[in-house]
């Protein structure tokens, strides 16, 4: 068995990226798997407060999500976080078919969403944003 290096392990592209046709939007976009750091940043996004004053709130966790993964073709996010809110009011049968394509490569599962709100001393408030 041959191990990797540490370089070949930085070296690998490893961020996965497809193409989706969004009818709703008319017209395909390009998702791409979070990277560690989004991911987590993410996740942070959701937790308010610290200690046992900890909350989640999932409010446009999708849209969160969505916002991060949508790239141009050089991989780079289309949208700013300010953009959130406003991708938050299009379709969510839109939406749900970019953040499923989105936590699937991302390895973002329905497991993970509620993880977050167990983790929460105070319990979830605002939208599941679980497909």
């Amino acid at each position: 068995m041959t191990f990797l290096t540490r370089d070949q392990i930085l070296q690998a592209n490893d961020l996965e990226t497809r193409s989706l046709d969004v009818p709703e939007w008319g017209g395909t976009v390009r998702v791409r798997a979070l990277t560690g750091v989004e991911r987590d940043a993410l996740e942070a996004s959701a937790i308010q407060g610290k200690g046992k004053n900890r909350d989640v709130n999932l409010t446009n966790f999708r849209a969160k999500l969505c916002a991060r993964a949508i790239v141009d073709e050089q991989g780079k996010r289309i949208f700013e976080d300010a953009d959130i809110a406003a991708l938050g009011r299009k379709s969510s049968g839109a939406l749900s078919k970019v953040y499923n394509l989105a936590a699937e490569l991302s390895g973002i599962s329905d497991a993970d969403v509620d993880e977050l709100t167990k983790n929460s001393e105070s319990g979830q408030s605002g939208d599941s944003g679980s497909s």
